[in-house]
């Protein structure tokens, strides 16, 4: 895959924020190989995506950083630049369910998703031996009602000994605290099988079923304090009918929770979201 620097901008929406970018890029030689737009009108806020050919650049991030600084000031610009190069760390939380976990380590392992899988924290040992399989450090952290606090300081000291940029529950089964919602905003990515804002919390299947409806589906999210209410990255359904019984949703809804959950990921490790307020913006 070619070498790219991607620049993610948002900010107050008004003219020439594009050509002051494009700009910018083509005084330096800059080779945009793909560019993504959007204006949210009612919010009056704009979103921005560029991605650019490394080697036609004249200089490396930090001096990019410092050259493009007075136009993001300029513009009230929330922004970033990464490098397609650098793969992002990433950490997966998991409980005894296995299937979105097998899920992203097979398409880890085919080289699918461009990143470094450095750890698995799990509250129970059931699924060590797959995770060992792929020579990926297992650390078994049982949570329970009297230990929860030790349990999540030494889940957040895992976290932060990895250096993780981005954390993935794989249906993880757990309410993270406060703290590490708040530590890790933005980088906690939790797959919740219902399609929200419907049948949020536990046992959603048999909500759904009690409902009687007609489809079924998962979404993919930014963790916050708030439970299952935070900025929805991607979301997809299955149709069921009457004859479905419980057992049938969760076989079908499995399917598109590792599905959903592996899209959401790919997308972030793209620096393909923008997050603005409890929503999101991305560039798929």
């Amino acid at each position: 895959m070619e070498r790219t620097y991607r620049l993610v901008i948002s900010c107050p929406d008004r003219t020439g924020i594009v050509a002051k970018v494009s700009n910018f890029l083509a005084t330096y030689n800059g080779w945009i190989t793909e560019a993504s737009h959007h204006a949210d009108q009612k919010a009056g806020w704009f979103f921005m995506r560029n991605e650019i050919k490394a080697e036609s650049m004249p200089f490396d991030l930090d001096s990019f950083r410092i050259a493009f600084e007075p136009i993001a000031r300029e513009f009230s610009m929330r922004w970033s630049i990464s490098d397609s190069a650098v793969r992002k760390r990433v950490v997966l939380m998991a409980s005894k369910e296995s299937h979105c976990l097998a899920d992203l380590l097979y398409r880890w392992q085919s080289k699918e998703l461009d990143a470094d899988i450095v750890a698995v924290i799990a509250n129970h040992d059931d699924l060590r031996r797959m995770v060992e399989w792929h020579d990926i450090p297992y650390h078994c952290v049982p949570v329970t009602k009297e230990n929860k606090e030790e349990a999540f300081a030494e889940t957040s000291w895992l976290i932060d000994n990895y250096s993780a940029d981005v954390v993935v529950l794989a249906r993880y089964m757990q309410i993270l605290p406060s703290d590490i919602c708040q530590r890790y905003a933005g980088k906690v990515i939790n797959i919740h099988h219902s399609f929200l804002p419907s049948f949020a919390g536990a046992r959603p299947y048999h909500q759904a079923y009690d409902r009687g409806v007609k489809l079924i589906g998962a979404t993919c999210h930014y963790v916050t304090e708030d439970l299952d209410e935070g900025p929805i990255i991607d979301q997809d359904v299955a149709r069921v009918s009457h004859s479905h019984a419980i057992e049938d949703m969760v076989r079908l809804g499995k399917d598109v929770e590792k599905n959903v959950l592996a899209r959401g990921l790919r997308y972030h490790l793209e620096d393909r979201v923008i997050i603005h307020e409890n929503k999101t913006v991305v560039f798929g």
